[in-house]
């Protein structure tokens, strides 16, 4: 029976996995590359153990033989994405955020409310924007290429980093721990071929940044004053600001708040296994 329930185990473990990597492979845009390198293996297999083609096979053990350097270097991006996903957990900062959270919770839905107000600004006077917003997975490599800032979030600063013709203006602004840590940062441009032709260089940064991290990019169009959300490899266009603020406030402010509450619960059980209950108020 156990033995059962392992080979089960197993097959899940391994679908799971075989899963994620389509899902990375599909957020990156190097599905094609994955499907070939697929395709070549089912070939090598055929030629090598089915039909037993001694010189064509020969030949392709030669490409097999070195597999795990090529796909190394096919997928150098997408394996570093993972590790990073792997180690960038803050879990210390949930940790942190549970002796304030009604704090945490005003001050995100504070600075949805800005960013929601800038983008509408923005918009209407056509002023092109990237504002991208970390979430778990760290984006200091790409604070460093920028300026560095740390200032309070608010829709006026938004608005004068990105007005025409200013030196911050060309470039992302990123967002993390509730603030502005810097701006003109240069962003991964998305290799996908997918992408509407109508989306310039500011949409494709943004969607990079998304397929990279599990950051929100926030796009406003320079030349259509459209507004556009990339998220986990996908980016939704031609968003009014209501949307904006509904998807926003359901990608951070939501999530945050489930977050803590996992947390909570999580430490509410561990302190009741170890018997610890609070102790009764005496009276007076």
């Amino acid at each position: 029976m156990l033995p059962n329930l392992l080979n089960i185990l197993d097959i899940f473990l391994v679908s799971l996995l075989l899963y994620g990597v389509y899902k990375l492979m599909k957020n990156s845009g190097a599905l094609n590359i994955f499907i070939g390198v697929l395709s070549f293996l089912a070939l090598w297999v055929l030629v090598s153990y089915v039909l037993k083609l001694k010189m064509l096979g020969s030949l392709l053990d030669k490409f097999v033989s070195v597999g795990a350097i090529a796909l190394i270097v096919l997928f150098q991006n997408e394996i570093r994405r993972f590790f990073v996903m792997l180690g960038s957990r803050r879990q210390w900062n949930s940790f942190v955020s549970l002796f304030s959270p009604k704090q945490a919770e005003r001050s995100s839905k504070q600075y949805v409310v800005q960013m929601v107000l800038a983008c509408k600004n923005m918009a209407e006077s056509k002023t092109g924007a990237l504002i991208v917003i970390e979430q778990n997975v760290s984006l200091d490599s790409y604070v460093l290429t920028g300026e560095r800032i740390d200032a309070v979030i608010s829709a006026r600063l938004i608005e004068n980093i990105f007005f025409k013709n200013t030196p911050l203006h060309d470039g992302a602004m990123i967002v993390s721990n509730d603030k502005i840590v810097a701006a003109a940062c240069i962003l991964p441009v998305s290799a996908s071929t997918d992408i509407p032709e109508h989306y310039g260089l500011r949409h494709r940064s943004a969607l990079g940044i998304s397929q990279q991290s599990d950051a929100i990019a926030v796009v406003v169009s320079e030349e259509t004053g459209q507004i556009a959300l990339a998220h986990n490899g996908t980016m939704v266009g031609n968003l009014t600001t209501t949307e904006l603020e509904r998807r926003l406030d359901e990608l951070i402010v939501q999530k945050k708040e489930l977050r803590e509450e996992r947390l909570a619960r999580r430490l509410r059980r561990r302190g009741s296994s170890d018997g610890s209950r609070p102790k009764p108020k005496q009276k007076a």
